[in-house]
């Protein structure tokens, strides 16, 4: 299994150029600069970046606005030429980027093509999806467009679990579509995607924690990730939330009710390194922005460079160092309840 790990990560240190390392030392540079003196500095562009290839899902899982059809935005499609076009113009200061923000990936019929533009342009591309979409043929052309790390929900390992979170979601579908993965990707003797199984660790779930990973093993995926929930009412509980602790990301307190783990500071290395830009090409702080509301910029109205210099992305930096706890999107941010692991 080292190997597995040795083989993404050196796939990973292939992609670099002199520019992107240099364009991340003037990222971490700037941003540590900004916390000494309280004034936001950004020199660089970020080096990763989310693109959201659709707003639209087939789940309706019950912690999600796209599940839920709660967005206050349009849902639509990525376009494949707009994608190019802001692509070209970031990539040779890109580390990675993550071709997921809300809704299901392969919804978007262009979503396997655009990898492979990114694929061709040197940068390290991860995906995340609920496997429904994962057919026979959508499994080669995930190999072919030479995806790095595809990233599978499994929330159960029972239909009857699986379903109580991914609601209308049929887990032998899922499964069949990662052994198509990984035959493909064994068939043409193809190193990625360096592909994980993630476990969304909730209440009606949390029992399966050891039955996923001998799953996983069986299935021959590369890694497995724990995720803990995200959920939006929290403060007096949460049918969602797991009686276990450690699978939590919320701590209760003595009168009973909950607060995130994650300790809110006065600072947000996210809005130094990475953006999220939407299908319809707003430029959004962050993947907890998850409607949009704040909108930093228009790239069908300016360029991503005018944008992140912009007097909206420095005033939205300037306001982590005043007042974080007064950001909505900021409030419930639990940065870091992730575990990765290999399988067994």
């Amino acid at each position: 299994m080292q190997r597995i790990l040795w083989s993404d990560t050196i796939n990973f240190i292939k992609k670099l150029k002199w520019r992107k390392i240099w364009n991340a030392l003037l990222v971490f540079a700037s941003y540590y600069l900004s916390r000494w003196t309280g004034k936001p500095r950004q020199w660089g562009l970020p080096f990763t970046i989310n693109f959201e290839p659709t707003t639209a899902c087939n789940l309706r899982c019950p912690e999600c606005p796209s599940g839920l059809r709660q967005f206050s935005r349009p849902t639509g499609n990525l376009k494949a030429d707009f994608f190019r076009n802001t692509l070209d113009d970031l990539a040779e200061h890109l580390l990675y980027l993550i071709f997921y923000f809300q809704g299901e990936p392969y919804i978007n019929p262009a979503f396997l093509d655009m990898v492979k533009h990114a694929h061709d342009r040197k940068v390290y591309t991860i995906t995340s999806t609920n496997g429904h979409f994962l057919n026979d043929a959508n499994a080669e052309k995930t190999i072919r467009s030479g995806l790095d790390r595809l990233i599978v929900s499994v929330d159960g390992t029972t239909q009857e679990v699986y379903e109580q979170y991914r609601k209308e979601g049929n887990l032998t579908v899922v499964l069949q579509g990662i052994r198509n993965v990984v035959k493909w990707k064994k068939q043409l003797n193809a190193s990625t995607p360096h592909i994980v199984l993630q476990f969304l660790v909730v209440k009606p779930n949390e029992h399966q924690v050891p039955a996923i990973r001998q799953m996983a093993a069986d299935l021959g995926v590369d890694a497995i990730s724990f995720k803990t929930a995200q959920v939006y009412d929290y403060e007096f509980g949460n049918p969602l939330l797991p009686e276990a602790e450690g699978l939590r990301r919320y701590r209760q307190l003595p009168d009973g009710r909950y607060e995130p783990k994650a300790q809110l500071h006065n600072h947000c290395w996210k809005l130094w390194h990475g953006s999220v830009i939407t299908w319809d090409g707003l430029v959004v702080p962050c993947c907890f922005d998850k409607d949009g509301e704040h909108r930093l910029g228009n790239l069908k109205e300016n360029s991503f460079r005018e944008i992140w210099q912009g007097e909206a992305y420095q005033q939205f930096r300037q306001q982590l160092f005043t007042g974080r706890n007064q950001i909505d999107i900021c409030t419930n941010c639990t940065e870091g309840c992730k575990v990765w692991l290999q399988p067994d």
